[in-house]
């Protein structure tokens, strides 16, 4: 891999420092790769998280609910074929597959799998970050408004489907909107009279009681426990929030 095509490590001038602060997982063993492209990654702006081998890069993506993906293939405890699997089935995140084989099979399957781009070692970090930018336009473009992705929930809004986990999960309209509402501004507590707006708009007799009840019915959808709820969580005083 090539740090920088002036030569030496990466230099810090000219970096862009006004990015969106988008978080980029970084899935690599090799240490030194790994920190080449978190310190470039950290200096144009981004926040980086990284894992040395599969299965933690399965715990920091549903820890870390990262915007992007950067996906090595040969990896420990679980290959890079595997954690892009897991991740697809459940999420849309962008995927780019990052690999030392130079073999047009693998980036075939790795396409095929779900990946939005493929590259292969030697590469010039700036050509990574053309193709982050690239993958995160394009998806932005296709997705609009449709999909949102918080953890394990994935809302499909063209088809008015919620997964968790993978597993579809059947709401009527109201509940529908209301864990949109929730899923669109995670850890943000919405005020009954900002659920009342969304889900019943302002004029329409709906009550605080009216909320619980929504409250309670999409609990009994989502939760493991509804009586002791960890998803929907109630902020005495204040409203409601979405915990991922």
């Amino acid at each position: 891999m090539k740090a920088d095509s002036t030569g030496g490590p990466l230099h810090g001038e000219g970096l862009a420092t006004d990015t969106s602060r988008q978080k980029v997982l970084v899935v690599e063993d090799d240490s030194d790769i790994a920190e080449v492209l978190r310190f470039y990654l950290e200096a144009k702006g981004y926040v980086v998280l990284l894992a040395r081998d599969g299965l933690e890069a399965l715990e920091k993506w549903r820890a870390g609910t990262p915007d992007l993906m950067l996906l090595d293939i040969v990896l420990l405890k679980l290959d890079g074929w595997s954690v892009l699997e897991a991740v697809r089935s459940v999420s849309m995140i962008p995927v780019i597959m990052i690999t030392a084989l130079d073999n047009t099979d693998d980036a075939v399957k790795g396409l095929s799998l779900g990946a939005d781009d493929y590259l292969r070692k030697p590469f010039e970090v700036r050509e990574l970050e053309a193709r982050i930018q690239s993958v995160s336009r394009r998806l932005e473009q296709e997705r609009g408004s449709q999909d949102l992705v918080c953890g394990i929930l994935h809302i499909d809004d063209r088809g008015k489907v919620v997964r968790l986990d993978g597993e579809p999960v059947a709401l009527s309209p109201k509940e529908y909107e209301l864990i949109k509402l929730l899923a669109g501004d995670p850890g943000r507590v919405f005020s009954t009279e900002e659920i009342i707006d969304a889900l019943w708009g302002t004029g329409q007799g709906a009550s605080a009681a009216d909320v619980k009840q929504q409250i309670y019915q999409l609990r009994n959808r989502v939760e493991a426990d509804p009586h002791s709820p960890r998803r929907i969580v109630n902020v005495k005083g204040f409203g409601y929030k979405l915990v991922i």
